[in-house]
């Protein structure tokens, strides 16, 4: 499961052994497609903690990642980014992006 958060929420991500952190926006057309992606690739990887942020809601957050670019799938390591992917990818590209940050 890919779980909403906000800034005030984030905690939650620097506090996770490994997480996955979907940056998008509503109005994204590839953010839309690599949703249901980042579902699947939850379900299976359940050692993995998946979330989302909305970039137009949490401005600050996006500009302290330094988000430009949507969407920005970012793999953290208690709150270090380890590796990211930026716009859309197939499942199997993003599962070698999670795993490849073990």
């Amino acid at each position: 499961m890919v779980k909403v958060i906000n800034q005030a929420e984030f905690d939650e991500v620097r506090n996770s052994e490994l997480a996955v952190v979907d940056f998008s926006a509503v109005w994204c057309g590839p953010c839309k497609m690599v949703a249901p992606v980042l579902e699947q690739v939850s379900e299976e990887l359940t050692d993995v903690r998946f979330f989302n942020v909305d970039v137009d809601k949490n401005m600050d957050l996006a500009q302290e990642y330094k988000i430009t670019n949507i969407p920005a799938i970012l793999v953290m390591k208690k709150g270090k980014v380890v590796n990211s992917q930026i716009g859309f990818a197939p499942k199997d590209v993003l599962v070698e992006v999670i795993n490849n940050a073990r």
